[in-house]
């Protein structure tokens, strides 16, 4: 029998966690997790949680306790555990061809272990392209102000987060930044529906500033993630491939949070009218089950790397050790068919809508909440101390509401040490299998929580 105490015990001496000041747990044991079900999950204490954020990062999209996930990855790992990917496997071959037929337009998957490394390989091939195809101007990477694209160098160089880059630098050169899209905040002081998407305009403006022969790429998430949960308006996605396709740069859609049907749909980005060059995934790809993440592109850029017999270099000469392990596309390929045996981006809509009337309902409640947006399972609640100013409430505020969320048995996520000042949205992603039940028992904690937050606040 496992000793739960010496577990925690052991935990809080040797293990180091993940975005976690450890002083914390100078007077405080550290959460540990032993088992989960559906959207429930117990930790060694006995507590029991309702968790909004799909394993705390947005990963465990069809729920825990799937066997039948499970049970494949474990007789996929007996016959073919793992061979490089510079030879094939038949779930490896599976999964890309079930996965493209997700993705008109798209048509090669290229595997590696985690969103910052698929990231990494999109960088890789643009930089090499401006070589193969001139004298290595065309290698400058434009990101978007407030999105997140991964924990290495390269990747938080493309970041657009002061905090999360803060101490890490200096950077990797040639990446540089456009405005954010958020709405409620918009850095040019317009309202939607009398302006002229400025935010989207915006990319014109830094292409041209580093000028157009020197820019191979954009990168963007389709909704801004950690950086508060922001959708883009209708209007904004065309606007932005069109600037791409005037300056001949390459699109880049990060898809890695939401991605494999978060918002209803099975890429975020075809929420949207845009065909991107590249898309980028992890997280929920596999659930959480197996550790995978895809780099898909094009046949048009794929054929951009096939070798001239005279240029021996010119192949994409790229690996990823643990690209080639056979869990993760094996998970991948069963957790596309769950999502398609039970309905689940149907599901997605129809409770993910529900969801954002409840929190619609409790924005009209509570004067802490200044906006409420997202789109399916995905949502984000932005809190201010002044609906009029939009002053943000101080980081701590939100640090205190998810506290007080867990202490009535309910995980939520927020905006974590990000920003200078916008560290005041909690995010929601509940698993793609939540019901109404689910949403409603959500929602009776979180009016609690605000009425007594709000109590204490405004004392």
């Amino acid at each position: 029998m496992t000793d739960f105490n010496e577990i925690i015990a052991s935990d809080k001496k040797h293990v180091w966690h993940h975005i976690t000041p450890h002083e914390i747990f100078d007077t405080n044991d550290p959460m540990v997790i032993v088992s989960g079900e559906g959207l429930r999950v117990r930790d060694a204490k006995g507590n029991t949680f309702l968790d909004a954020t799909s394993g705390g990062v947005w990963s465990v999209n069809v729920g825990y306790g799937r066997t039948e996930i499970a049970d494949a990855v474990r007789d996929q790992l007996v016959e073919m555990c793992y061979f490089a990917q510079t030879a094939g496997s038949i779930p490896g071959a599976k999964y890309a061809s079930a996965l493209v037929e997700k993705m008109p337009g798209l048509s090669r998957v290229y595997f590696s272990n985690s969103g910052s490394e698929a990231n990494e390989k999109v960088y890789k091939m643009v930089r090499q392209l401006a070589h193969l195809e001139g004298a290595g101007e065309k290698y400058k990477i434009i990101f978007r102000e407030r999105d997140y694209h991964g924990t290495t160098i390269g990747a938080l160089s493309s970041t657009g987060q002061s905090e999360r880059r803060a101490q890490y630098g200096p950077f990797v050169p040639g990446f540089s930044s456009f405005t954010h899209c958020c709405c409620y905040r918009c850095p040019f002081g317009k309202e939607y529906g009398s302006c002229n998407i400025e935010c989207a305009q915006d990319l014109e403006r830094a292409i041209l500033e580093e000028g157009p022969d020197t820019v191979g790429a954009v990168v963007l998430e389709p909704i801004t993630a950690g950086g508060g949960v922001i959708p883009p308006v209708p209007e904004y996605f065309p606007i932005i491939q069109a600037i791409c396709r005037k300056y001949d740069v390459l699109l880049h859609i990060d898809e890695v949070v939401c991605g494999v049907g978060r918002t209803g749909e099975w890429f975020g980005y075809q929420n949207y009218e845009v065909s991107p060059d590249f898309v980028t995934m992890a997280k929920g790809v596999a659930s959480g089950y197996a550790a995978i993440s895809c780099t898909v592109t094009t046949e048009e850029v794929f054929n951009r790397f096939k070798p001239a017999e005279s240029d021996r270099l010119s192949y994409f000469r790229d690996i990823s050790t643990f690209g080639g392990c056979t869990a993760g596309p094996t998970a991948g390929l069963k957790t596309l068919e769950i999502l398609e045996r039970e309905q689940l981006l149907q599901n997605v809509k129809q409770v993910g809508a529900y969801m954002l009337e409840g929190f619609d309902a409790l924005k009209s409640e509570f004067a802490l909440i200044g906006d409420v947006r997202g789109k399916g399972l995905f949502g984000g609640i932005e809190l201010v101390s002044d609906r009029k100013t939009r002053a943000p409430v101080p980081e701590s505020v939100a640090i205190h509401i998810a506290a007080e969320c867990a202490r009535n048995g309910l995980l939520i996520s927020r905006t974590n040490r990000s920003f200078s000042e916008l560290n005041n949205t909690l995010c929601f992603s509940p698993a793609l299998i939540a019901t109404r039940s689910d949403i409603d028992e959500m929602l009776g904690i979180l009016e609690r929580v605000f009425a007594k937050c709000s109590t204490s606040i405004s004392a």
